[in-house]
């Protein structure tokens, strides 16, 4: 793909076809190898990481956002061995495109913005090898044999916004799980909204009931009459939906129980997200006994005064929370509740989910866990978060 996106980008073809050794991996291009001066004049060689504007995975957009850039290795000196500083806005290991980088390069041309990365990665391979081309003979444009360095990824397409932000390395913790959502209604469906924007191996989805038109009103996206009309399973459905952005979408048209949850023996996670799940007692059993982590997640809602008030329950039961997460999980359904009624409450739905994501996300190491509760309570009436320690 990184390959693709050079052809078809005149500007990158161009460096290319020039003998810079360019690739693109996360969003970003890679210039390798640059020859420059150490201080003892000696050759060393380094990369350039320059961040891509992307308007699609096989695009440019056109304009150059940013005019610094990261830089792999030493401070380029000159030919008297004097490091030049004025490349240099910082300096520290950072981790970027997979490749750790060591120093920020600006250099703004005189117009104040480049025209193309054509003339970006030029004017700085000029100043950083200049030197080492004239003192040693070097050369940027040395022709090297670049294969396709775009891992086989879980994505359709590249994942800018982690190389955007420069946070790769944290967002890899969340590489190989294999993830299940058990319950596809409106908290479900928004777990899997976000995990799908996660590089998870795999995430199954088990749910046996049709997307019928109130789950449109309590699941992400707007699906067409034409979609409604045709009343597809809800995994099928969501499957289409978010299969085009991660590859490894895995439906399971029906309900998870006693007698086949051994299917969930794969897992690293499960959140079970299902209002009345069939033998829940059973399936949180065989998750315990494996030793699965899993969040299980409630709302109940009710009607006072003409105004809707309620709780949202996030609960996380590992192997070490085991006991204090389970006086939390009802194995029970209130069908009572307003919630059963299909009140059409999709930001709490959508919150539900979040504060689930979240807390495996901090399980993982993602986010920072300094209160690592069990359990946690948000009071829709005070715009409370109440939390429970193991």
């Amino acid at each position: 793909m990184s390959q693709l996106l050079i052809s078809l980008s005149p500007e990158l073809k161009k460096l290319r076809d020039e003998g810079f050794g360019v690739d693109v991996r996360s969003g970003c291009l890679i210039v390798d190898p640059l020859p420059f001066l150490d201080t003892d004049k000696k050759l060393r060689s380094g990369k350039l990481i320059v961040k891509l504007n992307l308007s699609s995975p096989e695009k440019l957009a056109g304009t150059v956002e940013d005019h610094t850039t990261r830089f792999a290795g030493q401070i380029p000196c000159d030919l008297s061995g004097t490091p030049m500083t004025f490349l240099v806005a910082a300096t520290g290991d950072q981790e970027l495109a997979g490749v750790m980088t060591h120093h920020t390069f600006s250099r703004k041309p005189l117009s104040g913005k480049y025209a193309n990365y054509y003339e970006l990665v030029t004017t700085y391979a000029g100043l950083i090898c200049g030197p080492a081309e004239e003192l040693h003979e070097a050369t940027s444009r040395s022709f090297p044999v670049v294969g396709d360095s775009e891992e086989a990824s879980v994505f359709q397409y590249t994942d800018t916004a982690s190389s955007r932000a420069e946070i790769e390395p944290i967002t890899r913790k969340l590489m190989g799980h294999r993830v299940a959502i058990i319950g596809l209604g409106g908290t479900g469906s928004y777990v899997l909204d976000l995990i799908a924007k996660t590089p998870v191996a795999e995430i199954h989805l088990f749910d046996g009931d049709v997307f019928l038109l109130h789950n449109a009103f309590r699941a992400p996206g707007a699906p067409s009459k034409g979609e409604l009309e045709a009343r597809p399973k809800k995994v099928d459905y969501l499957h289409g939906s978010y299969s085009q952005m991660h590859r490894h979408i895995i439906p399971h048209d029906y309900f998870v129980t006693g007698a086949n949850v051994n299917e969930l023996s794969a897992m690293s996670f499960a959140f079970l997200c299902a209002d009345r799940v069939a033998d829940k007692k059973a399936v949180i059993e065989f998750l315990e006994k494996r030793d699965i982590p899993f969040v299980d997640v409630g709302m109940g809602v009710s009607e006072v005064s003409g105004a809707l008030t309620g709780m949202l329950r996030t609960t996380l039961s590992t192997p070490a929370t085991r006991e204090a997460a389970r006086p939390h999980i009802p194995l029970v359904g209130d069908d009572e509740n307003d919630y059963s009624k299909n009140i059409q409450i999709a930001d709490l739905n959508s919150l539900n989910a979040a504060l689930a994501v979240i807390r495996w996300k901090r399980l993982c190491g993602f986010y920072a866990d300094v209160t690592m509760e069990c359990d946690s309570m948000y009071k829709v009436s005070s715009n409370v978060l109440v939390n429970t320690a193991p």
